[in-house]
């Protein structure tokens, strides 16, 4: 029992370490990773509790309650009515848990069904930046739907089941293509086989200009000043963006992304053709976003999934709720 004391220690210590060097930057983390691990050791522990541990100290308990019985029948044949001694403390001594099952096995339930929900079913993102505004804020905690688009395997993200096709207008989630350890959420503006043209500030898909209306200008409390607001419908999606009228329609600062001989980038903006089983992908911040005009198209494997409601904000409760 020591030993696995040890071990125990040792185990939990790494997972402490990792925490706290990803927490101070120390290394780049992954919460998936670290979740699947954590999924696997707890679930070791727990079967060894389950088929070894466990019973082992049943039957030590049950051993001194059967020494204990024999010593009263002993005694008894002896006309000693009276025993002094009560074995149900040490036989409930005998069948608790240790602290270190207690901090692994006694935790698998709940960290598997947070690996299965969070790996199938939903997962929740916090949004860290302004380039979603107006549909979605700075704090806005999100869920995002894992299956809608196909269930995906944990760590891998291999796709096993179909799903929806990805339509024009969905928020999706997606592992960053220049750094995928990094989640990014943008609006699908572009499927295989699209021709997208960003030109004046004003999205064309496929020649087709995407309607628009305008709406009352939208203020940015972080940045304490108003922009234009646009009612647009991409496919069956209606949503609202914003535009700095004071912004360059050219994008600047473009890298070179695989696909790139497919886009033309010239003084008006940008126009490009996504490639077979790639999106292209833009903020609502059409000023203040950096999306596929910048760093290219998101492969299918990079996928995470759709983001589909506002679960919670601290700062304003009135955001939580579904969005488009």
């Amino acid at each position: 029992m020591q030993a696995m004391q040890t071990i125990t220690a040792v185990v939990l210590a790494a997972f402490v370490g990792y925490i706290g060097a990803w927490y101070t930057g120390a290394i780049e983390g992954n919460f998936a990773l670290l979740l699947f691990l954590a999924t696997v050791v707890t679930g070791a522990y727990w079967l060894a509790e389950r088929f070894y541990f466990l019973p082992q100290r049943r039957r030590a308990a049950q051993a001194l309650l059967d020494a204990d019985t024999q010593r009263r029948a002993e005694l008894d044949r002896m006309g000693i009515q009276k025993v002094d001694g009560d074995v149900a403390e040490a036989r409930e001594r005998l069948l608790m848990q240790p602290w270190w099952l207690d901090w692994t096995a006694g935790l698998f339930p709940v960290i598997c069904a947070v690996f299965l929900l969070r790996s199938f079913l939903f997962e929740p993102f916090k949004i860290p930046s302004g380039s979603m505004i107006p549909t979605l804020l700075v704090g806005d905690l999100i869920l995002v739907n894992k299956f809608t688009y196909g269930i995906r395997l944990p760590l891998i993200n291999k796709k096993i089941t179909e799903g929806n096709p990805v339509q024009r207008g969905d928020v999706m989630v997606f592992r960053y293509p220049p750094q995928p350890s990094m989640d990014y959420i943008k609006r699908v503006v572009g499927v295989p086989g699209d021709e997208i043209a960003y030109l004046n500030k004003r999205l064309t898909v496929n020649g087709k200009p995407v309607d628009t209306a305008a709406l009352p200008d939208f203020f940015d409390a972080d940045a304490m000043r108003y922009f234009k607001q646009f009612d647009e419908q991409l496919g069956a999606q209606r949503h609202r963006i914003i535009v700095n009228p004071d912004s360059p329609a050219f994008v600047q600062g473009a890298s070179n992304f695989a696909g790139r001989e497919g886009c033309r980038y010239s003084v008006e903006g940008v126009t490009c053709k996504v490639p077979e089983g790639h999106y292209f992908m833009m903020g609502d911040n059409r000023d203040n976003s950096l999306d596929s005009r910048y760093w290219g198209f998101v492969p299918e494997a990079n996928i995470v999934g759709k983001a589909f409601f506002v679960w919670m904000n601290f700062g304003n409760l009135k955001r939580i709720g579904s969005f488009n």
